[in-house]
């Protein structure tokens, strides 16, 4: 390995993404413990700037060509070469693509192989010390994982988070489980819907969640007492499956009741005209403001001014939904009393009437009403606020749920704890 320790490959969807801190966290932890990483995005993050995190990760990175039409120049030769060099593995996987083409009829499953071939070409071949490949996420970056193990021989390991679980046709998603040595995933129920959705044999699935860091999102004084106007603070991507309409719709039941607030939304996505727009209709638009995307410096000073945080998630038509949104668990952490919905995963950070409140998805009025509760029951505040810090420091402590994944790693390939030093 010419003196380049042993290597765990990370294939990503997009890095870096001011949404996907937990990724850039993990991979800072995983080096922070030893571990020498190279990774592999499928593209380059939305934003112009990044969070601290990922300025302190050293891991070379390389991006893998995006398109299949305008970069098939890029992924041609290399793809030729690793069938002339591998014709028995390359036949394989490209008949492995032919029967996973058939099932959804997506051109995606062509192009995910030509990025294997990609891959496993320029960096696998060039580079024995990678021994281990991981995928984050389990729908395409998986997939090019799924195919660079078939054509490496290396094996394979991935995690999956929500949409890219719940959005998948089933057997795509057994066939990665039939082949992968593990499977990671960030909430008890998806580790439910996996272990019954995979073979006897396939691979062992593990819920590790995904943690923060508790040193940051830590609160020098809670606020247990409020007063009018109070300041509601909701973190979120404005697309279908956070169910911004059901909040402002909410908070539109609060002006009805001459309660007086201010909300405050940081996020952006493919929903934000309609939701801005229903802003203004409902006549909210001098008590909500928008402030974009935003980096977590700023958003942890929102959390600390804030009475209350809100989130409105529900399934969306694709299927798509929350796992369990990292902006709860940091708000917990700080101090800030949440109150969401009873969809998907989130009952596993926000237990009713113990670390928040929960109502049904699309309920604004029991929404409305929840908000009003824990804005001026100040009993169940300091009863709420005590016990989800206390909740986030026993499940959520990212620190010790590392070591957790680091095990399976090493245990998937003993070769990658050489450097590593374990607590």
């Amino acid at each position: 390995m010419n003196g380049t320790p042993p290597t765990l490959a990370y294939i990503l969807k997009g890095y870096p993404r001011i949404s996907e801190t937990f990724v850039s966290n993990e991979i800072l932890l995983l080096e922070r413990l030893g571990f020498s990483m190279h990774l592999f995005p499928m593209r380059r993050g939305r934003e112009d700037f990044c969070h601290e995190s990922v300025t302190q990760i050293k891991a070379r990175v390389d991006y893998l060509p995006t398109e299949l039409l305008t970069d098939l120049p890029k992924l041609i030769g290399p793809n030729i070469l690793c069938a002339v060099k591998r014709p028995k593995r390359y036949r394989h996987a490209l008949a492995t693509a032919a029967r996973r083409f058939r099932r959804t009829r997506r051109q995606a499953t062509f192009k995910h192989l030509f990025q294997a071939g990609y891959l496993t070409q320029k960096f696998l071949a060039q580079n024995p010390a990678i021994c281990h490949l991981h995928g984050h996420f389990a729908h395409s970056p998986t997939s090019v994982t799924m195919f660079s193990s078939l054509l490496s021989g290396l094996s394979f390991s991935f995690t999956a988070h929500a949409k890219d679980i719940y959005t998948s046709h089933p057997d795509q998603l057994r066939e990665k489980l039939a082949q992968a040595v593990f499977v990671a995933t960030c909430t008890r129920q998806n580790k439910d819907y996996l272990e019954k959705l995979k073979s006897n044999n396939g691979a062992s699935v593990h819920c590790i969640y995904h943690g923060i860091d508790l040193d940051l999102f830590r609160s020098e004084e809670t606020r247990v007492a409020t007063t009018p106007p109070y300041r509601l603070l909701t973190v979120a991507r404005i697309i279908e499956k956070k169910g911004l309409p059901t909040v402002y719709r909410a908070l539109k039941r609060l002006v009805d009741k001459a309660i007086d607030f201010e909300h405050t939304l940081i996020g952006d996505g493919d929903d934000r005209d309609s939701v801005l727009g229903l802003i203004q209709e409902l006549g909210l638009g001098s008590r909500c403001h928008w402030l974009g995307t935003k980096p977590h410096e700023e958003v942890l000073d929102h959390f600390r001014h804030s009475d209350l945080f809100i989130l409105g998630s529900k399934i969306a038509a694709d299927g798509d939904r929350d796992g369990i949104p990292n902006v709860l668990v940091e708000a917990l952490a700080m101090g800030v009393p949440a109150v969401a919905t009873r969809v998907s995963s989130i009952p596993e950070i926000v237990i009713d009437g113990a670390t928040g409140l929960t109502v049904d998805p699309e309920d604004s009025e029991a929404l409305s009403e929840a908000v009003v509760q824990l804005l001026t029951d100040r009993e169940l505040r300091q009863k709420v606020i005590t016990r989800g810090i206390e909740f986030v420091g026993a499940q959520f402590d990212n620190s010790r749920l590392i070591v957790d994944l680091a095990r399976l790693f090493i245990d998937a390939d003993p070769r990658l704890g050489q450097r590593v030093t374990l607590p």
